[in-house]
């Protein structure tokens, strides 16, 4: 029988308990990696992937956290070392959008998404990287968008758009930094069906659907398809990288 690609390792998934990160987890955990699920509110959702993975015959623990507070981010790290001894796989995942436009956004909304989106990656990546430089490997994926690459979207997600502008950088910076032994690269969505979009209007969901030539929403799978790629052995001379995940959005 051939091994399963992520047998033994140990990936921490920020932001893990719906959507994307819990997509990424169970993919993760089906294909042989001991998984951190962490959640920020939502312990019942949390438990529930964690529940799911064990009843698949995977290995899970769900770890509270906010990605925004060094301490909270210590305490991830320190309980996924004390569990199993090694982080092989960080996604930062965690996320927070807001749709205002510029002129209504407030400084609390600002705030809020640059620490989680931006200043959360940058902790979380911290605090793993003596583990990984002490192990002589490790992978960072960081979820960014196509909003931070090219898209207009900034008329009414303006925080967040540069939030994933930032990650994009960062990512880059952080794998000039941190090669040959630790890759870093992100994934950079179109739009996605999950719950942070849903409500969407219906004509803003027709005027994205038009905008992208595969004509439909992504789903969470597809991204964890893309995040199993990257943590796994064919993405070993990867790194400072930014995958495209948007169904053809952004051509236009």
């Amino acid at each position: 029988m051939n091994e399963k690609p992520l047998a033994g390792k140990v990936a921490i998934v920020t932001g893990s308990s719906r959507g994307i990160g819990r997509a990424i987890a169970e993919r993760y955990a089906a294909e042989g990696a001991s998984v951190v699920v962490n959640f920020v509110r939502g312990e019942k959702e949390a438990g529930a992937v964690v529940d799911a993975i064990k009843s698949a015959g995977g290995d899970a623990t769900a770890v509270q956290g906010d990605v925004s507070s060094a301490a909270d981010v210590r305490h991830l790290v320190r309980a996924t070392l004390d569990r199993y001894g090694r982080v092989d796989i960080l996604v930062n995942n965690a996320g927070v959008m807001v749709s205002k436009s510029v002129l209504d956004t407030t400084e609390d909304d600002w705030d809020r998404t640059i620490d989680v989106n931006l200043k959360g990656a940058y902790l979380c990546s911290k605090e793993v990287v003596p583990t990984m430089l002490e192990q002589k490997g490790g992978r960072i994926i960081n979820m960014s968008s196509n909003s931070g690459l090219y898209h207009p979207s900034a008329m009414r997600f303006t925080e967040y758009v540069v939030s994933k502008a930032g990650m994009n950088g960062l990512t880059k910076a952080m794998a000039l930094a941190l090669g040959p032994y630790i890759t870093v690269n992100a994934i950079c969505p179109g739009w996605i069906k999950t719950e942070m979009v849903e409500g969407t209007d219906p004509a803003v969901e027709k005027r994205i659907l038009a905008e992208t030539a595969l004509g439909r929403w992504g789903t969470p799978d597809e991204i964890a398809g893309a995040a199993l790629f990257l943590a796994g052995k064919d993405a070993d001379f990867i790194t400072g990288e930014l995958l495209i995940v948007a169904g053809g959005r952004g051509m236009h």
